[in-house]
């Protein structure tokens, strides 16, 4: 083991974390409405949504990711190059940064698997208070945005924290789109001097750290949400116990 390598890739490779955090970010926040649209329309069964899902679901889930890429990295650029071509363009795509690669694959993907994670959440809250909004007169997006997804967050954030953490794993593949992430940094630094036993370990420890960053930000936010569950419900308690007494207050003194 070379030690003073291991400690100078790891510097180096650091410097892919942003790449890797931004791949992912993009991914989720792309993801977001599509997904979020994909699990309201599979619930309330909307024409055409459900089918979609069912079959956007099948394929991402039987596609491996870098299948994904190899298409959209290799094959797609070289594709639009003769259509544009045809077309007389002078539009070169191989010019085009591979990092919007990255951020489209990941999209797709992500768009998959958060749609089954907002699905799954919003169903442990009871279809009884959507329903009661509406006759309260409220709107169904304001039902939604007020009290079903507060209460579907909570359900939704241990699977939003594999989602994020399996993302991040997967985004060490696109060192073979030549996106200078974390992979692509010790494997560079590693064939300088074959040291790839120690640019290995690098990879491992750095994911290693940056999983476990993830997950931990996710406990906190939980414990938060929670926290904020229960003052919310002594609040109701003490509010409910107060009116108890100013009526039996009241009744006595009259």
């Amino acid at each position: 083991m070379n030690l003073s390598f291991i400690i100078e890739t790891f510097w180096l490779a650091l410097k892919g974390v942003p790449v890797t955090l931004a791949i992912m970010g993009v991914a989720l926040a792309l993801s977001f409405l599509p997904a979020l649209l994909l699990a309201l329309g599979r619930i309330h069964r909307v024409k055409g949504v459900t089918g979609f899902a069912v079959v956007y679901l099948a394929v991402i889930r039987a596609t491996p990711p870098i299948l994904l890429i190899l298409f959209f990295y290799s094959l797609l650029p070289s594709m639009l190059n003769r259509l544009f071509g045809s077309w007389h363009l002078e539009i070169d795509v191989f010019k085009l940064n591979p990092i919007w690669y990255a951020f489209v694959i990941f999209s797709l993907l992500a768009t998959g698997s958060l749609s089954e994670v907002f699905r799954s959440a919003l169903l442990t809250v009871s279809g009884g208070q959507l329903e009661a909004g509406r006759a309260l007169g409220m709107r169904d997006s304001t039902t939604y945005r007020r009290i079903i997804f507060p209460q579907a967050l909570k359900s939704a954030l241990p699977n939003l924290c594999n989602l994020a953490v399996n993302l991040v794993k997967g985004t060490s593949l696109v060192f073979v789109m030549t996106v200078q992430d974390i992979t692509a940094i010790a494997k560079i630094q590693a064939a300088y001097g074959y040291h790839y036993v120690e640019s290995y370990l690098v990879i491992f420890v750095i994911y290693l750290l940056l999983c476990g960053g993830i997950q931990l930000v996710f406990h906190l936010l939980e414990q938060r949400l929670t926290a904020q569950e229960r003052k919310v419900a002594v609040d109701v308690d003490r509010s409910g116990y107060s009116e108890t007494f100013s009526a039996t207050t009241r009744l006595e003194e009259s």
